[in-house]
Order: C-alpha cells, then structure tokens, then sequence
C-alpha cells in the first residue's frame, strides 16, 4: 500500500526508495531543487494525482486469451499484403489495456511498471477519439514539436511498446525454462527491455521485488489456465505481438525519431 499510495511514476519510485534509506548521521536526503521543482515527494501532489483505473479479474475470466485474441487481430493488419495498412489507436489501445492485468498478477517487482504502463495506454486510449492511427498520432506530435516532450503521445506510445515487448520476452523465458520459479524469466526480460533505460536505484528497488514474484502455478492460477493452455496463449502473444512491436519501430525509424530514448 506505501508504494501504491506514493508513487505515481518511475522517476517518484527512484525518490521514495531514496527516501526510505537514511544518510550517515540519521538524517533523510533532501530532494533536489529539480525534484521539489517537480512535486517528487509532496503528499498533496500524491493526493491531487489519480493513476487510471483497469477492470480487476472477475471469476473465470481468462486475460491471456484476451490478450492473445487481440495482438493476433492486430498482427493480423499489420502482416497484411496491404502496403498502406495503418494501425488504428483504438483496437491498439484496447489490446494493450489488457496487459495490464498481467502486470497486477507479477506483484511489487513490477508495480512501477504497471503504473507507468496504465497511465500511458490511458492516455493513448483519450488520443483515439481525435487521432486515427498510430502514424497519423506520431506525425501530429511532429508537427506540433512535442515528440520527446514529456507526456506526448509518441512518448506514451514508445513506452507501451517497451511494456509489450517485456511480456513478450517474459513468456519466451517462462515457455523455455521448467522452473517454478519466475525471478529469473522475469530478470532477463527486465534486464533485456527496462534496465537499460532505468537508473541503478530502479534498478535496486526492482531486483529486490523479484523475490515477492508469485511461482508459476501461482500466476497460472491468476491467470485462470492450465500449463497446456497458458503455453498456447503465450507462444501465441509472442507470435502476434513481435510483428506488432515491429511495426512500431518502423514506424519510429520512419520519421527518424529513433527508439532508445
């Protein structure tokens, strides 16, 4: 509950796991002038701030057939003969919102995750009542000057993409390894798709929360599936979603906007 009350961003998970270590002499750190600047760390930002909210699973409800289902709709348009296919905001932005509950099924270790990724498919999902399709959502940002501006579409979108292709490495993991555990699938997806752009103290926070992962039978019990079926709903996502992904990044290299930013 401290870090679902307290942290509203990535860059507020580095300030309050910051905060919870004193420095030599008893005394707490201060924040810096960026950070007061920002509101990091005041408890009425934290009020005034409300994250999006997502569906909790209802009894038998089956996500990752959900989730399969529409990245294989979705891969379907992108791997089409159509030279001119264009992806849609809407049904891109519906697919994502149900990786959320995948993210809330993982626990601690990928809350910062699940709220940063809630936020920004929220955000993609307002887009799509003004903005038609993914490239004409990066053009419009183009135009307007405002692709690495912080809270810009083209921003949120690069996000969501990194939080697919994390699941995505995450079931390869979890499909080629027979463990019970899921820290090490988890560490090499995030070591493979967030670490690199995430500073050492997410970094520590997020290495100390795989331990609090639930097994494989715990998720697969979240999840409503068998093994047999969750290995059908998974290898399907990392099918679909690797052309969607795809997709995206040419889309970025297209406008030479680039991806690792």
């Amino acid at each position: 509950m401290w870090l679902q009350k307290r942290i509203q961003s990535p860059r507020q998970f580095q300030y309050c796991w910051k905060s919870r270590k004193k420095k030599k002499g008893g005394t707490y750190p201060t924040r810096s002038k960026e950070e007061r600047g920002r509101g990091i760390g005041d408890r009425a930002s934290h009020r005034k701030k409300k994250l999006p909210r997502f569906s909790l699973m209802a009894d038998g409800e089956k996500p990752l057939r959900k989730i399969a289902a529409s990245f294989k709709d979705l891969a379907a348009a992108v791997n089409s003969q159509n030279p001119e296919v264009k992806v849609e905001v809407a049904p891109f932005s519906a697919a994502c919102s149900h990786v959320s509950v995948l993210f809330g099924c993982l626990g601690i270790a990928f809350k910062f995750a699940e709220m940063d990724y809630v936020a920004k498919v929220d955000d993609l999902t307002k887009a799509a009542n003004s903005i038609g399709t993914l490239k004409s959502l990066l053009d419009h940002d183009i135009e307007q000057g405002t692709v690495r501006k912080a809270g810009s579409h083209s921003r949120n979108l690069l996000r969501v993409k990194r939080g697919l292709d994390m699941v995505r490495v995450l079931f390869e993991q979890i499909l080629a390894s027979e463990e019970s555990s899921l820290k090490s699938p988890a560490s090499v997806a995030y070591a493979q798709v967030f670490a690199p752009h995430h500073g050492w103290a997410i970094r520590k926070a997020v290495a100390a929360g795989m331990y609090a992962l639930p097994t494989r039978a715990q998720l697969l019990k979240k999840l409503n599936e068998d093994a047999e079926s969750a290995r059908i709903q998974m290898q399907s996502y990392i099918s679909a979603s690797a052309l969607v992904i795809q997709y995206i990044d040419k889309l970025f290299l297209s406008k030479e906007l680039g991806i690792d930013w």
